[in-house]
């Protein structure tokens, strides 16, 4: 008996919505990237596209634990010598809110062509309740995550 394989005939993507107010980021992440991926479904071939996509709504709202809210620091690099820049969280949410998400989920996905050409691009993340993606007909998903 072979292993199976999904093919392209048998995937079908959904299209979902979580509302993030009040959750925790790395545990959203983590259900997020999951969705994404397509582990929550018995077709996961790791090679395919078997995810859905993910509108994520209140990115505003989401929570860290401990002492993160100040700790926290996100880090780039400009190409030159000695030019890191660390910004903190609090700046980073006061004005993107949606970013704090993406760079949570981004730094869970596995770093592969897959991931980077396709899996980054069903993530949709929106600091408010509104989202412009209601012809899609996305369905509520809510997870049963343990909030600190």
């Amino acid at each position: 008996m072979s292993t199976y394989t999904a093919t392209p005939k048998d995937i079908e993507h959904r299209w979902l919505v979580v509302d993030a107010d009040g959750m925790i980021l790395g545990r959203l992440a983590a259900e997020i990237v999951r969705i994404l991926r397509g582990k929550h479904k018995p077709m996961y071939t790791p090679h395919m596209d078997t995810g859905d996509n993910v509108i994520v709504i209140n990115a505003a709202k989401v929570k860290l634990t401990g002492r993160k809210l100040e700790q926290k620091r996100y880090f780039s690099h400009t190409g030159y010598m000695g030019h890191e820049r660390q910004t903190p969280y609090a700046s980073v949410a006061a004005k993107h809110p949606e970013r704090v998400i993406e760079k949570a989920v981004f730094g869970m996905l596995p770093k592969s062509a897959l991931a980077r050409q396709v899996l980054r691009l069903k993530l949709r993340v929106y600091g408010g309740s509104e989202h412009p993606h209601v012809a899609q007909k996305p369905t509520a998903l809510t997870f049963d995550i343990k909030s600190a």
